[in-house]
């Protein structure tokens, strides 16, 4: 017998993986955890039925919500991650050899602990010296931390549930004053494909507080639609003027100082969503 996962990505429209077999799965105090072993892209995390991360392919997705900005601040030494409790983007902020400090904020602890046995690979950051890891509400941790830190990474999951609050107008100044002077934010702002009315309001949002606002993109197949945004807040740096010549060599897969420039050359309907 053949077991097969759907993920209905919109009413109209799923993604379904063969299934090889169910590694966990729990429900936690916040949402249905699961980890299931795929055909197609490996081990998979999945929160209430949703795909959040898969060892195939989530590098892309953890090197553009993280060396985009890094490589834009010409010297980061403190950075936050609110969210992203499967470590990923943490692991792509140690390979910075400028970040003194990497703090991780997860509300659920539940996903920390999953991602450690059964995604050894994306989360093997956790462990470092120079990480901090908390378990606690992101948004009342911004609020307590004014002025500490040089980037802040939200690597949410959908505006649904314990991640709506991370996708509201006071989060984004609250993040702002947490920032230092000089500081960079970073948000992944779904797919423009399905979700044209909330990338339109997070980027009206931050750039009614960020002197500077950019949107980026890349490509993510486990996701809705393949295509999928960042939407980028700076006090200072524009990650577009960013010399990519001097970008130098990382142990990336997708990443590059080409992607870096690249990914700002928005198409047509995606300039028309944020105009």
């Amino acid at each position: 017998m053949e077991l097969w996962y759907t993920e209905k990505q919109t009413p109209n429209v799923g993604i379904t993986c063969k299934v090889n077999k169910t590694c966990h799965r729990e429900k936690t105090p916040y949402q249905d955890l699961a980890v299931i072993d795929t055909e197609q892209f490996g081990r998979m995390l999945v929160l209430d039925g949703v795909v959040q991360t898969s060892v195939a392919d989530e590098f892309v997705y953890h090197e553009m919500i993280t060396h985009v900005p890094l490589f834009t601040h010409p010297n980061p030494k403190k950075a936050l991650v609110v969210g992203g409790g499967d470590g990923g983007s943490i692991r792509e902020i140690l390979k910075h050899p400028t970040i003194e400090k990497a703090v991780l904020v997860e509300i659920d602890q539940a996903v920390v602990e999953a991602s450690k046995k059964y995604l050894p690979e994306i989360s093997v950051g956790l462990s470092d010296s120079k990480v901090e890891v908390n378990i606690a509400d992101g948004i009342e941790y911004v609020k307590q931390h004014k002025n500490e830190f040089d980037l802040i990474v939200v690597d949410s999951t959908d505006p649904v549930g314990p991640a709506v609050g991370l996708f509201s107008l006071d989060f984004y100044k609250s993040i702002f004053e947490a920032l230092k002077e000089d500081g960079i934010f970073v948000a992944q702002t779904e797919s423009p494909f399905y979700e044209k009315e909330l990338i339109k309001k997070v980027y009206n949002d931050v750039k009614s507080i960020f002197p500077i606002t950019r949107l980026y993109l890349c490509s993510i197949p486990t996701y809705p639609s393949g295509l999928w945004t960042f939407t980028l807040g700076s006090k200072k740096y524009d990650p577009v003027e960013v010399d990519v010549e001097k970008i130098p060599e990382l142990d990336t897969k997708y990443y590059s100082g080409r992607i870096h420039k690249a990914a700002f050359a928005l198409p047509k309907f995606v300039e028309d969503i944020i105009k």
